[in-house]
């Protein structure tokens, strides 16, 4: 797709050649779900079932009134018209309060279907694995859990209450034809094969369009997400053009898209009308030539023309909502296609709780990589002791936080083994296994919320006074209550009312909080200035007596009193050791130590 290749204008968000799937699965598979709420569908099918037989009634009645009149004497039977008009309006004030009734059960059993949907949907992004994520488009999955799930909302109530109402109406109207009728009745099926081509063609057209109208739809969500994220660095260089003309690109596709898919769809009720009212002009010429012909009555013809146009109305009802249908099939499909996802490995039968954490890791010829084929990780083998700090040092890229990564369970392994107190980590229940640590990592995350709530975010039972310390602990109170509002000053995810130092001095202080017995550092000082990297170092320097500490660092001075350090260079540890032994290899370590020597000479001795 034009535009979509540089940075900003929103990755690819799906693939070109990609058709959609059966339109009669994922409608099975919505019905499936609305049987979910049978008790209320039995009560709307039976209202609708009184709905329809108060319709069929109706025609016949007006047929009854038509022939009180006598056409050669010009009498009428008053009594007997009377009769009929009462009958009249109580039929068409019965089929106001049932249809209204009804109106309010598939709403409330609609919005039920879509809350569902919608908790099921965000129940499942907590269970995808990570790598799922990294492939995604966040503005695209916004998009199927808000504009995918409303096109259902929108639809459903109001087309399954027609079906439900059409095939009652459909049936018994056919019933009351055949009666009334067979020769005309014959006349009216005509439409019917005309109906089922019409439908077919343009279902299968409007279908593909309107799929493709909501993944474009998504890719704009996305790309409108990215650029308010990023619209600093859009404006820093200068990318507003470039910009606005990739928006324009894929705006200009939704609207191409659009257009087709409510084109097609369009082409639903201009061409039923043609078909009923071709069949409406038959079925008048028959009927009139019957009733010269003394085979039918006036009357009867009357009637018949009403059960005629009663006999399409529901399907031209359908044909009306046929664009908003076929959208909601595309949104339904696009929901089901995540919820189908595959999840995150579950635990394994008989995984345990771990109890009692001393924070012993082992790594045990572990590979790992991203993309298959370009390994990350090459047979990596170490070991911590309970309570040592281990530091991870090298290139961007080396492969540093995968190892935290793997550790914590956050991606599977390909091979080999993590041991945590000796326990392989694929026997521990993941829930468990995240409660040994105590994370901050490179990319700091708040929540909408107040500090206070961000940083007891790691123990929601947390008293006040154990926030504060933490939060001194971390060197964050000077700022917090320097703020307005103190803790109680909120903040969201995205918003700038922080520094990026101060939100990771409030991530610090959230794992200061946590107490985990394995406390994972990545580059949690690489947004604060040199003064107060010093304050967290003193501070994170009793945290870490206790306890098991990764920490992830460019910086090699907040390394150096570290217990163990390893290099890891194109995802394999090629040095290990102390500050002092690693310096006097006169190594790789010893060459990154030096190409920083020129900017703190004394940090190193």
């Amino acid at each position: 797709m034009p535009g979509l290749g540089r940075p900003g204008a929103g990755a690819q968000r799906f693939a070109p050649g990609e058709k959609p799937k059966n339109a009669r699965e994922v409608l099975r598979r919505l019905l499936s779900l609305l049987l979910d709420f049978r008790k209320s569908l039995i009560l709307a099918v039976f209202l609708a079932g009184i709905s329809s037989a108060v319709a069929i009634t109706a025609p016949f009645l007006i047929g009854k009134a038509v022939n009180t009149f006598d056409p050669f004497t010009g009498g009428v039977d008053s009594q007997l018209l009377s009769v009929v008009l009462i009958s009249l309006a109580a039929c068409y004030c019965t089929a106001w309060i049932v249809d209204t009734v009804n109106g309010v059960i598939m709403a409330k059993v609609t919005q039920r279907l879509v809350k569902r949907l919608r908790r099921d949907f965000f129940a499942k992004l907590q269970k995808l694995p990570l790598r799922f994520f990294d492939t995604r488009s966040h503005g695209d999955t916004m998009s199927r859990v808000t504009n995918d799930v409303d096109n259902i909302s929108s639809t459903i109530a109001q087309a399954v209450t027609q079906l439900i109402a059409g095939v009652f109406t459909i049936g018994g109207t056919l019933v009351m034809m055949l009666l009334l009728s067979p020769p005309l009745t014959a006349v009216a099926l005509v439409s019917i094969p005309l109906f089922a081509l019409l439908s077919g063609t343009i279902a299968v057209r409007s279908r593909q369009y309107f799929l493709e109208q909501q993944r474009r739809l998504g890719a704009l969500n996305a790309m409108v997400e990215e650029n308010i994220v990023g619209l600093k660095m859009v404006k820093a260089f200068n990318r507003r053009p470039e910009v606005l003309s990739d928006f324009s690109v894929v705006n200009r596709e939704l609207q191409g898209y659009s257009t087709k898919a409510q084109t097609w769809a369009g082409f639903m009720m201009p061409f039923m009308n043609v078909i009923n009212n071709l069949s409406f002009a038959l079925i008048a010429c028959v009927g009139g030539i019957l009733t010269v012909k003394g085979m039918a009555t006036v009357g009867l013809v009357v009637s018949f023309l009403t059960y005629s146009k009663q006999f399409g109305m529901p399907l031209n009802n359908l044909a009306g909502m046929f664009n908003n249908i076929q959208s909601a099939l595309a949104g339904a499909e696009r929901v089901f296609e995540i919820l189908d996802e595959a999840e995150e490995i579950p635990d394994r039968e008989g995984a345990k709780e771990l109890r009692d954490v001393k924070g012993a890791v082992e790594f045990q010829n572990v590979s790992f990589s991203y993309v298959p084929g370009k390994p990350v990780l090459k047979n990596v083998s170490f070991s911590v002791r309970p309570g040592e700090v281990v530091a991870l040092v090298g290139e961007t890229g080396a492969g540093k936080t995968t190892v935290v990564n793997l550790l914590t369970r956050f991606y599977e392994l390909e091979s080999g083994r993590i041991l945590v107190d000796g326990t392989d980590i694929v026997d521990i229940t993941r829930q468990s296994l995240h409660s040994c640590f105590s994370v901050v990592l490179q990319d700091t995350c708040l929540f909408s919320g107040t500090i206070f709530d961000n940083i007891r975010y790691s123990r929601p039972d947390a008293s006040e006074e154990e926030v504060v310390r933490a939060a001194k602990l971390a060197r964050a109170d000077g700022f917090i209550s320097r703020l307005p509002q103190g803790y109680r000053t909120a903040v969201t995810g995205s918003a700038d009312t922080l520094s990026l130092g101060q939100r990771q001095l409030i991530a610090i202080a959230r794992a200061i909080l946590c107490d985990a017995p394995i406390l994972i550092l990545d580059e949690a000082t690489s947004s604060v200035d040199t003064k107060t990297e010093k304050e967290i170092q003193r501070a994170l320097l009793t945290l870490m007596r206790s306890r098991t500490s990764f920490l992830i660092a460019h910086r090699l001075s907040t390394i150096r009193d570290a217990d163990k350090i390893m290099v890891i260079e194109r995802g394999e540890i090629v040095e290990m050791g102390t500050h002092d032994e690693l310096m006097d290899k006169k190594c790789l370590y010893s060459e990154m130590v030096k190409s920083q020597l020129g900017l703190n000479p004394a940090a190193f001795g």
